[in-house]
C-alpha cells in the first residue's frame, strides 16, 4: 500500500524526494499533497507530477496522512505549521528538512509528535547517497524508512553531527565532480580528446570505487597493488603527495562544516 504524504513547502528538495518515491511506486500523486506559497511552484508540482498542490492547505488531507513533510525554510513561520498540526490533532509522523532546527525544538510540550528530522542526499534520482537522520522514540521507524529508502540510504547519526553530515556527507558530490573535471582535464592535458578522458575518468572512478568496497581493502592496500617500484603508478604517487590535492579536499570539507554551522545559526538566531 502506497505511503500518504503531506508536504509543506513544495521546494527543489521536496520535490526531488517525491519525484524518487513517485519512480519507485512508494507514493501515489493523488494521494500525495503539497501546499506551497507559490502559485508558480503550486502549478508546476500539479502539471508536472499531478500531485495535489496548493496554496492553502489542505487539513482533511493531512489528518489522513502517513508522514507529513516539514519542508519549509528555517526562517519562514514553521512552528505555526507545528501549532496547527497540534490544533488538528495530527499524531503520526512528521518529517522536518528544515535546517538547524532540532528534534527537541520540533517535539510539542505534550510530546504529541513523532519527529524524525533528516539532511537529504543531493542524489535522489538514482537513489543513491545517504540521507543523516534523527528520530524521536515516537517516530514509526518501518514507514519513515519505506519513504526515505526510495530516494537513497539512511544513516542514523547523532544529532550533534548533523552539521558534519551536511558539510561532508550532502556535499560530498561535489568533491566527486570535481575530481572527475580535474582528472578529466588531465587526460586533455596529456593529449588525449575530451570525450574519451571523460570516459576513461568515470569509469576508473565507478570501478575504483567497486573494487574497494567489493573487495574490503583499505584503499591504500590497493595503492600498493597500483605502485610497484619505478613504475608509472609510484611516479604519479610521488607528485599526488607533493602536491596539496589531500589538503585541498580536507580544507574544503572543514570550510562547508563550517558554513552549514553558520548557516544554522543565522537561520534560527541563536
Amino acid at each position: 500500500m502506497a505511503i500518504k504524504i503531506y508536504a509543506f513547502g513544495g521546494g527543489q528538495m521536496v520535490e526531488a524526494m517525491l519525484r524518487a518515491a513517485l519512480k519507485k511506486g512508494i507514493i501515489k500523486a493523488e494521494s500525495t499533497g503539497v501546499t506551497d506559497i507559490s502559485a508558480n511552484r503550486v502549478n508546476y508540482l500539479t502539471e508536472t507530477y499531478h500531485l495535489q498542490a496548493s496554496q492553502q492547505p489542505d487539513w482533511s488531507a493531512v489528518a489522513t496522512a502517513d508522514i507529513v513533510i516539514l519542508g519549509v525554510r528555517p526562517q519562514d513561520n514553521w512552528q505555526g505549521i507545528m501549532k496547527e498540526l497540534v490544533a488538528h490533532r495530527y499524531q503520526k509522523d512528521v518529517l522536518s528538512i528544515v535546517a538547524g532546527v532540532t528534534v527537541n525544538q520540533l517535539s510539542s510540550s505534550d510530546d504529541l509528535f513523532a519527529i524524525t528530522r533528516i539532511i537529504p542526499n543531493t542524489l535522489t534520482d538514482v537513489a543513491m547517497g545517504y540521507s543523516g537522520v534523527v528520530k524521536n522514540d515516537r517516530a514509526n521507524q518501518t514507514v519513515i524508512e519505506e519513504f526515505l529508502n526510495s530516494f537513497g540510504k539512511v544513516d542514523y547519526i547523532d544529532e550533534s553531527l548533523l552539521d558534519v553530515f551536511t558539510g561532508y556527507g550532502v556535499a560530498g558530490p561535489n568533491y566527486i565532480y570535481n575530481f572527475l573535471i580535474s582528472f578529466t582535464n588531465a587526460g586533455v592535458l596529456a593529449g588525449m580528446p575530451r570525450q574519451q578522458a571523460n570516459k576513461l575518468a568515470l569509469e576508473n572512478l565507478k570501478a575504483a570505487a567497486a573494487f574497494v568496497e567489493q573487495s574490503g581493502k583499505h584503499p591504500a592496500e590497493l595503492l600498493d597493488i597500483n605502485n610497484s617500484a619505478g613504475g608509472v603508478g609510484i611516479t604519479a604517487q610521488h607528485e599526488l603527495d607533493k602536491s596539496s590535492f589531500s589538503a585541498g579536499i580536507e580544507n574544503a570539507v572543514l570550510a562547508a562544516v563550517k558554513r552549514t554551522k553558520e548557516l544554522g545559526k543565522e537561520n534560527t538566531g541563536d
